[in-house]
């Protein structure tokens, strides 16, 4: 070992007292780290557990009211229509929200599985939106809220106006903002649709005068597996799954969302969403099934 003066030793271990310490603060900070993902892994794992239970109820609830009306139906005189009609509304209307809730959960699998991507064909605009906002119907009569559209698109085919887009997917995410609109609105008051192009881009926005959300839960209102502050033990309460549906279709669409809410006084979700830029032969009348002549090619 060489010699070293006193001042090249002191130096020598206050450099190892600094290596040392700085190795200290790094290991301190990966433990840091890990406990941050063990506490974020476990946060997850009940967000999920209780997701998967809201969902379970989302399902078994309409199943047992249906059900129930049935066999109610079948007790019913034959001279007491009256009831019966009543009760069939009712299976109507639990029936579409049990296949809406399905078909949202069915995408939601395909997106954590990777397996979602755009099947284009060009969509008669003005006859999907119609449909969609007509399957709402009885929804909207039953909270007496009118779904007032305005169609600002005056080219095209007389009415018909096609745009190159996935029409499943693009139905799927206007009866999210739909169907949000809706739940959160006070009774007998509006929803406003709104559809214009801008260039090559569609926009649509959906206005409702309802509850509103906070300025925290518009961050991550579109994040799946996150718990809103609403005051409640209860994830997203409606909110969450259907718009984070939303958002990741969009997503595989190259389209955006954007949110303006004020607490207490309604929300407005915003879409924008470009023209699929491949050429199709295939046209989508009604948003539902897709019609080809022969010798078209399907995308």
């Amino acid at each position: 070992m060489s010699n070293l003066s006193d001042k090249q030793l002191l130096r020598e271990l206050r450099l190892r007292l600094e290596e040392r310490k700085k190795l200290e603060n790094e290991v301190k900070e990966l433990s840091r780290d890990f406990q941050d993902v063990t506490k974020k892994l476990k946060e997850s794992e009940s967000l999920k557990s209780h997701f998967i239970s809201n969902i379970s109820n989302e399902i078994v609830n309409p199943f047992t009211s249906i059900l129930g009306l049935s066999k109610a139906i079948l007790s019913v005189e034959k001279n007491d229509w009256k009831k019966v009609v009543s009760m069939v509304a009712l299976i109507h209307s639990e029936a579409f929200n049990l296949d809406f809730q399905l078909r949202n959960i069915f995408v939601a699998a395909k997106i954590e599985a990777g397996e979602v991507a755009p099947n284009i064909s060009k969509v008669n605009l003005r006859s999907l939106i119609q449909n969609v906002i007509d399957s709402f119907n009885i929804v909207s009569r039953k909270m007496n809220i009118d779904i007032d559209l305005q169609y600002n698109i005056e080219y095209g085919f007389g009415k018909n106006f096609y745009f190159k887009t996935d029409s499943e997917k693009l139905k799927l995410v206007l009866s999210n903002l739909i169907n949000n609109a809706l739940k959160y609105s006070y009774k007998e008051s509006k929803v406003i649709l709104k559809v214009w192009m801008d260039d090559d881009i569609l926009h649509l926005s959906v206005q409702d005068f309802g509850t509103g959300i906070s300025d925290k839960n518009q961050k991550i209102i579109f994040e799946r597996f996150k718990r809103l502050d609403s005051g409640i033990n209860s994830i997203n309460r409606g909110h969450g799954l259907g718009l984070s549906i939303t958002k990741a279709l969009l997503d595989v669409l190259e389209g955006s969302i954007e949110i303006k809410s004020q607490k207490g006084e309604g929300s407005t979700f915003s879409v924008a969403l470009p023209e699929a830029k491949h050429i199709v032969d295939g046209f989508s009348g009604e948003g539902n099934d897709i019609f080809f002549d022969e010798g078209d090619e399907i995308f």
